[in-house]
């Protein structure tokens, strides 16, 4: 099959799979980088819109502070333990991202609140009106998606456009002779 063919029929599968994937999703795994430049693991709910991922959190909370001091982070929607079908496989889709603080009081603030309040109701009213509360926009960059085993594909983007299957396969184990 041409190369080009057999690109355009794998793009048309798995876009709107994952598209559907992370619509699915409500939160995301945060993988943030403190002023120690230590990891940081937690989580946020988030909206989704054309610009990218809404999330508002705390100043209060890790991840919260270590986006104040550094704006690159990772991001993984991950199928939840009880519906995957193998623990060792779970379906996941995870990105690079760079946050952008939204400001109060600003049409891009008001466009994120928004989307998030369509989301999750009348908790981002009251949240959104706390102080320490502060928007950011996640613009995803590279990314992975995981089907499953031998089921990996690269992505590039939140349009999910640019695919490549990684098919290369684990390697076996050899014991070394001593």
């Amino acid at each position: 099959m041409n190369p080009e063919v057999k690109q355009a029929r794998l793009e048309s599968r798995l876009v709107p799979e994952m598209q559907e994937f992370r619509d699915n999703c409500l939160t995301l795994q945060l993988a943030t980088i403190g002023k120690n430049g230590l990891p940081s693991a937690s989580y946020a709910p988030f909206a989704f819109d054309e610009a990218g991922f809404y999330i508002l959190v705390s100043d209060l909370a890790a991840h919260g502070q270590n986006l104040k001091h550094n704006k690159s982070l990772s991001i993984m929607m991950i199928d939840d333990e009880q519906d995957a079908k193998s623990i060792f496989a779970r379906r996941r889709l995870s990105f690079d991202t760079a946050a952008q603080l939204i400001e109060r009081d600003t049409p891009a603030w008001a466009a994120g609140i928004q989307t998030l309040t369509n989301r999750f109701g009348e908790m981002i009213d009251n949240l959104s009106n706390l102080g320490d509360f502060r928007l950011y926009l996640l613009t995803p960059e590279k990314g992975r998606y995981v089907k499953g085993f031998g089921k990996a594909f690269d992505v590039t983007g939140f349009e999910m456009v640019d695919i490549v299957h990684l098919n290369e396969g684990h390697v076996k184990n050899m014991k070394e002779d001593i």
